[in-house]
């Protein structure tokens, strides 16, 4: 694989086209404290807070904080953003009058509110708890009847986003770990859309040098707070870098498992992604040595392995049979996708190759 003639300098470029999305972001230990302040900043007079289950503490102090400006609260969430649950959403929204919804949790949480904000003209406040990186792009998810939809709209990508890393503090490291993963997806994603470019590429390479790290610090430190803060940094990154790279192979398959077989969102990126790095990586030459850098992973010959070696080495599942999918079904999702832009031709086979090595969890 080819290497920069010059490692560290940028090189010239012909031209490209960036986008840089509306948002403010609030970091440091602490951060909680200011949601209310924020929520006041962008106008909000009356908020709904949605949690999820393990981010009731930190909502119970938002809602404190909001005094009179507390419209109601919704601690029910769920993965993939099922409609009923979206409905239920929309329709507590209009029922306390909310002009703006804050979003307390994960991917889940946070998934919840834009359903919420794509059917009205509320303003969202991120409070993230986990490293889906979801709070930095205006890209929503719904499922419904087994099958994923998801599309972008700037009505979902949150006004302010409050980043405390005492929040995430005591996540368990398994779950920590796959919500890594997850970020990292975004990075390594990133460098090959059709819309990336070299802002996306810088930023997606720092996202995931912050990722990789912090993952090893928390496998000996899970409580660490400078270990938390590089990886709520680096999922930052990394959702900056997806907001305007969009999405690409690997998120369409991982959406396709996820919404069509109910498979854990987090964990189905560390199984799939090291397989699509795997082919794509060779159409991105110099993005893929830098991001192979960026991760660190003594002895991988390429980004693929040292993806596949980094999950390995965390614990997260690298394999979708792990994960509860079949082979019959792995043989099924290739037949069902359907082509997307990609650097190398997208076919049945290449998607078939790709998903028969994740449902065995075969090492690139």
């Amino acid at each position: 694989m080819p290497r920069p003639a010059e490692p560290g300098r940028a090189e010239p470029q012909t031209g490209f086209v960036h986008t840089f999305l509306p948002g403010r972001v609030v970091f440091g230990a602490g951060a909680l404290d200011r949601v209310a302040a924020e929520v006041e900043t962008v106008g909000v007079r009356r908020a709904l807070v949605v949690a999820t289950k393990s981010a009731r503490d930190a909502a119970d102090v938002v809602e404190v904080q909001l005094g009179d400006g507390f419209a109601g609260r919704i601690d029910g969430v769920a993965q993939h953003v099922p409609t009923a649950v979206a409905e239920h959403a929309r329709g507590k929204a209009r029922d306390v009058s909310a002009d703006g919804v804050i979003a307390i949790g994960g991917g889940s949480a946070i998934g919840l509110a834009k359903a919420v904000a794509l059917t009205s003209e509320v303003v969202i406040v991120a409070v993230p708890t986990t490293y889906a990186g979801s709070e930095m792009t205006p890209v929503w998810g719904e499922t419904a009847g087994g099958s994923k939809t998801t599309g972008s709209d700037l009505r979902v990508l949150p006004r302010v986003v409050v980043y405390d890393p005492v929040l995430s503090q005591h996540l368990p490291k398994k779950v920590t770990a796959a919500s890594v993963a997850n970020a990292i997806a975004h990075c390594v994603e990133a460098v090959w859309t059709p819309k990336a470019d070299p802002i996306t590429e810088a930023t997606a390479v720092e996202g995931l040098r912050a990722l990789a790290l912090g993952l090893r610090q928390v496998q000996t430190a899970p409580t660490d707070l400078d270990a938390r803060s590089n990886l709520l940094y680096g999922a930052c990154l990394a959702g900056s870098a997806l907001a305007t790279a969009g999405t690409g192979l690997h998120h369409k398959l991982c959406h396709l498992l996820g919404g069509t077989y109910n498979l854990p969102h987090a964990e189905t990126h560390a199984a799939v992604l090291p397989q699509v790095a795997r082919v794509n990586a060779p159409a991105v030459p110099q993005a893929a040595v830098r991001l192979q850098d960026a991760l660190s992973t003594a002895g991988a010959p390429d980004l693929a392995t040292g993806l596949f070696d980094l999950f390995a080495a965390a614990e997260i599942p690298t394999s979708l049979k792990e994960l509860g999918l079949t082979e019959e079904q792995a043989f099924e999702a290739a037949k069902a996708f359907k082509p997307t832009d990609n650097p190398i031709p997208v076919t049945e086979d290449l998607v078939r190759e790709i998903l028969t090595r994740a449902w065995a969890g075969t090492r690139p």
